[in-house]
């Protein structure tokens, strides 16, 4: 488990170790070069409010405020005295819009006794790792980080600031961080002001979640995480906030994850409909519509992965320079998965969409451009039946064909099929009832022993192969087979006991045979 707390707006985002202290930011978007990398490197950067007496080794308690992205980090000294850090990133609605600057709130207060602290905030200018010298304001310092100033408001007296010197906690301190925009007004009164709004907005949209009755917390906790992956602005969903996390420490398989993967978008909309929120939704809608208009790298084929503001996150860099998470090389940036074939993509778009035509309460939605959208994703759908590719898992070491994705295909032309019948896509002129068969067929050429193997070339199981019965293939027996035969080949175990994780296979790919569980594939299987 990564020692780590996500904050952010749908704008930016923030990292907050268990300590308090600020490792990862990008800025100014998710996707930009850090700000604060010390995720990634000890000398990446970092904004840390800590205890003098470190060598006294204090307790650390991390909380959100209940229902909110709002972080509060308490350290209790040995002492006996103590204090906290409320973390947030400002979220509310204003004249009608929401309001989301690339700003940081810190608050610090003692909470027993007279606490010392030390703050010591050293942005990087970037993958170079160069510490920003700061600039001295009466009451700011100003950071000038490629063409931009990143500014530090604070009540605090600069001298302790700039020269890291301990001082007592006798009041509360405020910490204002924000990238191009400065704080005109009173800086106490316009973090409490922004402090209750941003508590009021998290609390609203909870409030208007869809979730069971069991497990309420852990749902509603994963629903704000999931809602901060929405970069707002354009509508593109992150697959994460981060780059180069390992997959196991010390292995390689360290890759950059901070952009629009339309796959994983499409499980996340899927996730924010069951909860009942569907914005996110209209938004990507929008996000590819775009894509698909006014890009020419898209017109013949989409890519799997998109940066936020739709261009292709290409070359794929390493950098030597940072020593990576724990020691695991290399730390990258960018992702090469952007110049793969990764046919899947579009049967999962189709599905993202096909609610709009069975919700009576999207009848707006149902556009032109949709419906045009939905004609050309139905074309690449049925060009890439049988055809040879990547895969979901992006291998790297050569195409082949693969029966998730014949089965994305299937469900592709199954729901477009449905949503035609109901009287829809009435332009679409292709036989989709003949190229859902087509799919079919080619998703059977991959069945061994009564269940869907990887591909008709390959034997092997995959973990994703569960999603037949949830995609609504018909053959119960074939989806029962299937996660059966997954079960009992890919499942993790620890002294010959059920663990309840699997791997995603175990067939050797470009860096040998993964040794680690994927998450995921436990939610699938369940």
């Amino acid at each position: 488990m990564y020692p780590y707390a996500l904050i952010g707006n749908c704008h930016i985002s923030t990292l907050i170790n268990a300590n308090g202290t600020v490792e990862w930011m990008c800025l100014p978007r998710p996707d930009s070069p850090p700000v604060f990398g010390r995720l990634l490197d000890p000398d990446g950067g970092h904004f840390a409010i800590t205890s003098p007496m470190m060598s006294a080794q204090p307790s650390y308690r991390q909380n959100y405020i209940p229902n909110t992205n709002i972080l509060t980090t308490t350290v209790a000294l040995t002492n006996g005295d103590a204090f906290q850090i409320t973390d947030f990133c400002p979220r509310f609605e204003q004249y009608g819009r929401i309001y989301r600057p690339p700003a940081l709130f810190r608050i610090v207060e003692p909470l027993r006794g007279t606490p010392a602290i030390q703050v010591s905030c050293r942005p990087v200018s970037g993958w170079d790792k160069t510490v920003v010298t700061p600039v001295r304001g009466s009451n700011h310092l100003r950071y000038d980080i490629r063409g931009e100033p990143l500014r530090l408001l604070t009540n605090m007296p600069l001298t302790y600031l700039c020269e890291e010197i301990p001082v007592a906690l006798t009041r509360k301190f405020y910490f204002g961080l924000t990238w191009g925009l400065g704080i005109e007004d009173d800086l106490i009164k316009v973090t409490h002001d922004f402090l209750e709004q941003t508590t009021r907005y998290w609390r609203t949209w909870v409030k208007h979640c869809s979730v069971p009755l069991l497990h309420q917390q852990e749902v509603i906790r994963s629903a704000l995480a999931l809602k901060l992956h929405c970069f707002e602005d354009t509508g593109a969903i992150l697959a994460a906030m981060t780059t180069s996390l390992p997959e196991q420490v010390g292995g390689p398989r360290n890759w950059d994850y901070r952009y629009c993967w339309l796959r994983d978008a499409y499980f996340t909309l899927t996730a924010f409909n069951n909860l009942g929120h569907f914005e996110e939704m209209e938004s990507f809608l929008n996000f590819l519509l775009n894509l698909a208009l006014t890009h020419e790298h898209s017109r013949d084929r989409l890519r799997p992965v998109y940066t936020l503001s739709q261009g292709l996150p290409l070359p794929e860099i390493e950098h030597a320079n940072w020593a990576g998470y724990s020691g695991s090389t290399p730390v990258r940036s960018h992702n090469l998965a952007a110049d793969q074939v990764q046919n899947d993509a579009y049967g999962e778009m189709i599905l993202t969409f096909t609610p709009i035509f069975f919700d009576e309460r999207f009848v707006d939605l149902r556009t032109r451009d949709l419906d045009g959208l939905l004609a050309h994703l139905a074309q690449l759908c049925a060009r890439s039946i049988g055809k040879r590719d990547a895969g979901l898992w992006e291998i790297r070491s050569g195409l082949q064909e693969h029966s998730f994705t014949n089965l994305l295909c299937w469900a592709g032309m199954e729901r477009l099929e449905r949503i035609k019948h109901a009287g829809h896509l009435r332009a679409i002129s292709m036989d989709l009832s003949a190229e859902r068969l087509r799919a079919a067929e080619a998703l059977l050429r991959g069945v061994r022993d009564g269940a869907v193997r990887n591909g008709p070339d390959d034997s092997s199981h995959d973990a994703a192969l569960a999603q037949l019965a949830i995609l609504g293939y018909p053959d119960r027996k074939l989806c029962e087979s299937t996660v059966s035969q997954i079960i009992r080949e890919l499942s993790l175990k620890q002294e010959n006991a059920e663990t309840g994780f699997f791997y995603r296979y175990v067939r050797d790919d470009d860096f040998g045979k993964p040794k680690g569980a994927f998450v995921i594939c436990s939610f699938w299987i369940a």
